[in-house]
Parts: C-alpha cells; sequence; structure tokens
C-alpha cells in the first residue's frame, strides 16, 4: 500500500513529501495526480522518478466521471492515502466515499481564518499578527475538514506578501511530512475522534 499525491501548482510541497517519504515513513509517496498538465509538479515528479498522471475535468463529462478515472489509477496502484497539495479542486463523494478519512489537506492559513484561494493574501491584507498553516481531514467543504495539526507563523509589521509567502511555505515543508509520518506510524490517530 502506497501514498498519492494530488497538485496543481509548483509542487514544492509534493517534493518535500516524496523526499520525507523516502527517508522517514514507512510507505512512499509513489504517485501524483495533476489536474493541470503545465503543472511544476509534473516536472518534480520526473525528476524524481515518481510517476505522474494528468486528467483535466473538462475532458470528462461531469466530476462524477473525471474521479472514476482517477479512482482507477488509485486502484492499479494500490493507494491507501491521498494527499492534497495545492490541488485546487473541492473533493468530491466519488473520492472520499472510496477513501474515507483517508485524505489530508495542507492549508496556508490557522483555519478556519481564511479558507479558500489566496488565504496568505486574504491573511496580510486583513492586517493579522499571526496567521499559519494547518494540515487537517479532507470532507466535502472547502477546507472545513477536522483539523490535525496546526503551526503558526508570526506576521511582522513590515512584512511582505513574498516573505510571508517563504515563512508559511517553510512551515509546511515541515509541518505535513511530519504529520504524515506521525499518521502512519500510529503517533496520533488515524481518523477523527469519534469517527
Amino acid at each position: 500500500m502506497s501514498i498519492a499525491v494530488f497538485a496543481s501548482g509548483s509542487g514544492s510541497n509534493f517534493e518535500s513529501l516524496v523526499e520525507r517519504s523516502r527517508k522517514q515513513w514507512p510507505r512512499p509517496v509513489s504517485l501524483l495526480i495533476s489536474d493541470k498538465p503545465q503543472a511544476g509538479a509534473l516536472e518534480r515528479a520526473e525528476r524524481l522518478g515518481v510517476p505522474a498522471f494528468v486528467f483535466q475535468p473538462k475532458s470528462y463529462e461531469n466530476k462524477a466521471a473525471y474521479e472514476q478515472a482517477i479512482l482507477a489509477v488509485l486502484q492499479e496502484h494500490e493507494i491507501e492515502w491521498i494527499l492534497l497539495a495545492g490541488y485546487m479542486r473541492l473533493i468530491g463523494p466519488t473520492l472520499l466515499g472510496s477513501y474515507p478519512w483517508r485524505i489530508l489537506n495542507i492549508h496556508p492559513s490557522l483555519l478556519p481564518a481564511f479558507q479558500g484561494k489566496d488565504a496568505v493574501e486574504q491573511a496580510l491584507a486583513y492586517g493579522v499578527r499571526w496567521t499559519g498553516v494547518t494540515v487537517h481531514w479532507v470532507d466535502e467543504g472547502m477546507d472545513t475538514g477536522p483539523i490535525i495539526d496546526q503551526k503558526p507563523v508570526l506576521v511582522e509589521p513590515e512584512e511582505t506578501l513574498e516573505s510571508l509567502m517563504k515563512k508559511v511555505q517553510f512551515v509546511e515543508h515541515n509541518l505535513y511530512p511530519a504529520t504524515v509520518y506521525k499518521l502512519l506510524t500510529g503517533k496520533i490517530p488515524d481518523r477523527p475522534s469519534g469517527r
């Protein structure tokens, strides 16, 4: 059994997950799924030797058909866990039903604050003194699943979007792999309490 990462963007979190999985985890990251053929994550997957598949939603009749095509590949590769890393689509019933409490996401804010896109920009515009990073279970909502772990990031008075993004990404690249490791090794429960 192994792990798939879903990514839509540059793939910096994907790379940090792959590298940590090869050094520390009992199961490797063995697959990348992307919805964008131009995603930088695909170049990283090639360099890292991780098989990658691109599924463009517009090529399918509906969301269920799109997710069914992804599910077939996940099952073929015996994927047990799905890690969302900058995957810019809501997960639908097909995947949620097939992977109950086996899908995680990382989000660049202290949820429930600043859900959705551009969370770092939202935090900076709002003028908060603290933002951060959250790892959470994925449910049918947008960044609404039960929280697994969080880490704060101080927003300095002179902070720019670029400097804050760097600080947030540094925390992401450490918190996400560490949280997954704890789940895989039983150091934290492998599902939300009471579920």
